[in-house]
């Protein structure tokens, strides 16, 4: 069921995403070649919390195919030399790579700037609004960017980040998107995201621990870039903080808590307690 409507949500996200990049324009090869591949979690989490509350995929697939967009962003830019420095992104050369730094960094801007242009579609109605303002927030200084820049931080910082820093590092880099993308169907339709915001915070803190895991003993291939890296360069995460079968079990409890936050939706919500279990037993 779970993996259905991941491919189902994708595939409908990343159409209306693709539609939204103009076809004549300079950036439209890179851009297409930027938002190709990947997992579609995001979309899933927007498009499935929408459909829990009673919102059709018509009207969920604009933020499902904006936080799409902004996650391809972050992964352009994280790519780039004066970050991460990577040249392999799912499998295939990262943009920069494939074209040049500066196409890379005027993709990530045109596809940041295109998630709102799709958030705000007439489709959405009435949420355009705590969408725009919530996904600028998980997106910026205190979301995203923030994780980003705190990771870059520990880079050079004289002693390694302990687990609070780390955790949060970590809800800024990875979970602010993804608690977004959980609540999105709420605000959709007007209801409180609380619930959902739970069951957030705890998914995307075990997704982040599963990522830790698959740099440690993850195959290259499956996963389309380079492992080890973290450990390479010194860098603390929650294995070498908490040690691999303690990272497996707090990913595990974490899943737990997810599925837990979500009592209230009864049965209707199992395909968001599949996806809690699929952050921690993925293999890319």
């Amino acid at each position: 069921m779970f993996r259905d409507r991941l491919a189902q949500t994708r595939a409908l996200a990343h159409a209306c995403l693709h539609s939204a990049i103009r076809s004549e324009g300079i950036l439209a090869q890179p851009m297409q070649y930027a938002t190709g591949g990947g997992k579609g979690l995001r979309a899933f989490l927007v498009m499935e919390s929408a459909r829990l509350h009673g919102v059709d995929d018509a009207r969920s697939v604009w933020p499902a195919a904006a936080i799409e967009a902004v996650h391809a962003y972050s992964l352009v830019h994280d790519d780039l030399p004066c970050m991460d420095d990577d040249d392999l992104r799912r499998g295939q050369p990262t943009v920069h790579r494939k074209w040049d730094e500066a196409t890379a960094v005027l993709v990530g801007d045109a596809l940041q700037t295109l998630a709102f242009e799709l958030v705000t579609n007439d489709a959405v109605g009435d949420a355009r609004v705590p969408l725009v303002a919530s996904l600028a927030k998980a997106a910026g200084q205190v979301g995203m960017v923030h994780g980003q820049a705190l990771d870059i931080a520990a880079e050079t910082a004289r002693t390694p980040l302990d687990l609070n820093q780390i955790t949060e590092l970590q809800a800024g880099k990875t979970g602010a998107l993804i608690r977004w993308s959980a609540q999105a169907g709420a605000v959709l339709a007007g209801s409180d995201p609380s619930d959902m915001g739970r069951y957030a915070n705890a998914l995307g803190l075990a997704f982040q621990i599963a990522d830790d895991i698959l740099d440690v003993e993850g195959d290259a291939k499956a996963l389309g870039k380079a492992v080890g890296k973290d450990a390479d360069a010194g860098k603390a995460t929650f294995v070498s903080l908490l040690g691999l079968e303690a990272a497996k079990t707090r990913a595990q409890e974490l899943a737990d808590q997810a599925c837990d936050a979500l009592t209230q939706y009864g049965q209707d919500a199992d395909t968001l307690r599949e996806a809690a279990h699929f952050v921690i037993q993925r293999d890319r």
